[in-house]
């Protein structure tokens, strides 16, 4: 059936009307298109912190991986858990992650305190706070050794069981190391659900030799290790002692000539026997030693002996009896912890017990 001429001018649109859908249609893709690369690119956005997180931060596991080593050399030769130095540092660093971190590589958020070395400014409790500034992370691990050693207040802590580090994280949020009112939890928390105890543990097995070995006079600005050169022998100075290092031939008799000293006085601060006989790289103190160490205690290895102690720490062999209410001539047992800071008993038990 054929429409009438009017009817299907009716139907059909006209060019004007055309052009307008045409426009129409345009816009709505437009805006259709716009609308999807802004969805896009938001997304893009908001992904591409974490794509870069996820490929230059340090996750938790190796972070862990990177600093037990250090973590058990500092427990075993200054007394703090190893588990409560890498759960401080995990918290305080965001695993190496924090600003901090980064840029000072401070992993424990200890400010400048009078500290003589580089410093970092940073937005903590107050705006610009001076931080402490490393040169390397490692260098942090051992400072924060220190910090606590040299602190009045955290002394208690080192009265401690080693592995009870439920009383340790305890024992930091009641010295005043963080305000966070939960954070000894927190630091029990990281603790065991990574069986970071179990580093100390292998701190406390004599058996675990270390992969890695950091030298403390290579990071601590407080160590001197050349005070000064008599002829070819470099004097060195721990503890605040002087000493010389034994060489092949060496005797008391020989390094006291070369010092200008008495062999009665050599003999006197070190402790020995008339007859003793040097052997090479032996610690000689060319001043009397101290009554303490200057950290708080030693865990006792196979062949340990008190001599040998007194030797290492540049204490007085007596004073390292009466610290340890041992009577003289004792030895220490495998594992034991050895004082060398702290109880001191009194100097009439110590005779009384001497044979």
């Amino acid at each position: 059936m054929m429409l009438p001429a009017a009817a299907m001018r009716h139907h059909a649109p006209n060019k004007t009307s055309v052009k307008k859908m045409i426009k129409v249609s345009k816009i709505v893709f437009m805006q259709q298109l716009f609308t999807g690369i802004l969805k896009k690119l938001a997304f893009f956005l908001l992904v591409l912190p974490g794509l870069a997180a996820s490929q230059e931060s340090m996750t938790l596991n190796e972070y862990i991986e990177t600093y037990k080593y250090i973590a058990i050399q500092e427990m075993r030769e200054a007394g703090v858990p190893a588990s409560i130095k890498l759960a401080q540092a995990i918290l305080e660093s965001g695993f190496g992650n924090s600003e901090l971190a980064i840029n000072a590589n401070n992993h424990f958020g200890i400010k400048c305190h009078g500290w003589p070395g580089m410093t970092y400014y940073y937005d903590d409790d107050e705006p610009q706070e001076c931080f402490r500034k490393y040169t390397d992370p490692i260098q942090s691990f051992l400072d924060h050794t220190e910090f606590l050693l040299t602190r009045p207040w955290y002394a208690p802590l080192f009265d401690l069981q080693i592995t009870d580090y439920k009383a340790w994280a305890h024992g930091l949020k009641e010295a005043g190391y963080a305000t966070n009112p939960r954070y000894a939890q927190i630091l029990i928390r990281l603790i065991e659900e990574h069986q970071l105890y179990r580093f100390d543990q292998k701190a406390l097995d004599e058996h675990y030799v270390l992969a890695e070995q950091y030298q403390r006079e290579d990071f601590s600005p407080e160590t001197t290790h050349a005070a000064g050169q008599t002829g070819t022998r470099t004097i060195g100075s721990y503890n605040r002692i002087n000493y010389v290092i034994a060489k092949d031939g060496d005797t008391v008799q020989s390094i006291a000539r070369e010092l200008d000293m008495r062999p009665r006085q050599i003999i006197s601060y070190n402790d020995f026997e008339n007859n003793h006989q040097l052997e090479p790289g032996q610690r000689v103190f060319l001043q009397p030693k101290r009554r303490r160490g200057k950290v708080p205690y030693h865990i006792a290895k196979q062949g340990d002996s008190m001599f040998r102690i007194s030797q290492q720490y540049g204490i007085r062999i007596e004073n390292l009896y009466r610290r340890n209410d041992m009577q003289y001539g004792m030895e220490p047992e495998p594992g034991q912890k050895i004082r060398l800071r702290g109880y001191e008993g009194s100097f009439i038990d110590y005779f009384w017990r001497r044979p």
